[in-house]
């Protein structure tokens, strides 16, 4: 296991929340949800956001905004504002992408830096990491929170362990004395199905989990088995890679409870369009494949994708062929743990095709 490297995490604290607070200074220390429509608690659609004031009301990520209204009925309800938020990512990155040797940025509100050979040791990478957060705050007026390790896991999962506007180092001698009294609900893709199945066989912490037999983990769980395995271990290799060749541009989401609702669905896929187009539109970017991908409550995963003749960059076509593409997998009745939505084939800076000339070369053939 390489542990020479030295990775930093940085996590945005309730990100569109925090951005609308910074826009509406009365609505600091107060619930915002941002979201669908409540509608006095009829709404339809789910929760993208909410403030660190609103979970304290259990509001959380994904809960329908029906229940989320029930919980918290004095929370302040916005819809997003997906420009916004992309334009603040957008300087929020530009001041962390000077700090790292290589920097990956993983949707819009995180990003992984490696600096292992901007510094000498832990200590210099806490200092480093307080010097970000400041330089965050000044500039775009919203807080982080950095977890520091020997690889992307440990350093995303400690990322996570003290929120808001906190700093989690995990040294390589560290990472089991990190891990294992934690529950297995913080391992990266455990959620409440996967924790429940592995309570019900008596393991609740990653210590306990670590002890289990790897045949038998994968015997359960499949393939996924394996990797549990691997990060109670806090086995990584992957690296951090600067996406300069971008080939396709998306976000995914895992449901906080497994469902098959098809109007939450459908809703979250709309959410996620919404969350990356301001990207196609600032970068210019032309696309002409529509992919979609779910993982099912038992870890089975599957993709499908629709191409056209013509390059676009509408948000209306990666809207209607989401939906499109995702009945197939509605139709099997099964609940839904993950879904996501995918562009490629990409070309940057050219004439786009319309969505009205897609819809008449269509008719013709």
């Amino acid at each position: 296991m390489d542990y020479t490297r030295i990775i930093l995490h940085v996590d945005m604290d309730a990100f569109y929340p925090s951005v609308e607070q910074r826009e509406r200074s009365e609505w600091k220390s107060k619930p915002v949800i941002v979201g669908a429509d409540p509608q006095e608690g009829n709404g339809r659609g789910v929760v993208a956001s909410s403030s660190y004031e609103a979970r304290e009301f259990g509001v959380k990520s994904a809960m329908p905004i029906s229940k989320a209204w029930k919980l918290c009925p004095q929370g302040i309800y916005v819809r997003p504002n997906f420009v916004l938020y992309a334009r603040v990512s957008a300087g929020i990155m530009s001041v962390l992408r000077k700090y790292a040797d290589k920097f990956e940025q993983v949707g819009i509100d995180e990003a992984f830096l490696d600096v292992t050979n901007k510094i000498k040791d832990y200590e210099e990478a806490a200092n480093l990491a307080e010097k970000i957060k400041k330089d965050v705050l000044n500039k775009e007026n919203v807080t982080c929170s950095i977890g520091i390790g020997p690889n992307k896991l440990i350093a995303k999962m400690a990322s996570d362990y003290k929120k808001p506007y906190g700093t989690t180092v995990v040294e390589p001698d560290d990472v089991k004395r990190f891990l294992f009294p934690l529950s297995v609900r913080k391992l990266i893709g455990i959620g409440p199905k996967t924790e429940y199945a592995l309570k019900g066989i008596g393991i609740e912490t990653v210590e306990q989990l670590s002890k289990m037999a790897v045949e038998k983990l994968a015997g359960i769980f499949g393939v996924f088995g394996y990797r549990m395995h691997e990060m109670t271990l806090g086995i990584d290799d992957s690296e951090v890679t600067e996406n300069y060749d971008m080939k396709s541009l998306g976000r995914e989401v895992t449901f906080e409870g497994d469902t098959n609702d098809s109007a939450v669905i459908y809703g979250t896929l709309d959410r996620l369009v919404e969350e990356f187009h301001p990207e196609i539109v600032k970068s210019k970017i032309l696309f002409k494949t529509v992919n979609v991908k779910v993982r099912y409550e038992n870890f089975e995963t599957h993709t499908r994708s629709k191409s056209f003749d013509y390059y676009t960059s509408e948000m209306k076509v990666v809207k209607e062929t989401a939906k499109e593409l995702m009945k197939v997998f509605l139709k099997s009745k099964r609940k839904i743990r993950l879904v996501g939505v995918r562009v490629s084939g990409l070309k940057f800076g050219e004439k786009q095709t319309t969505l009205k000339e897609i819809q008449n070369e269509l008719s013709r053939t």
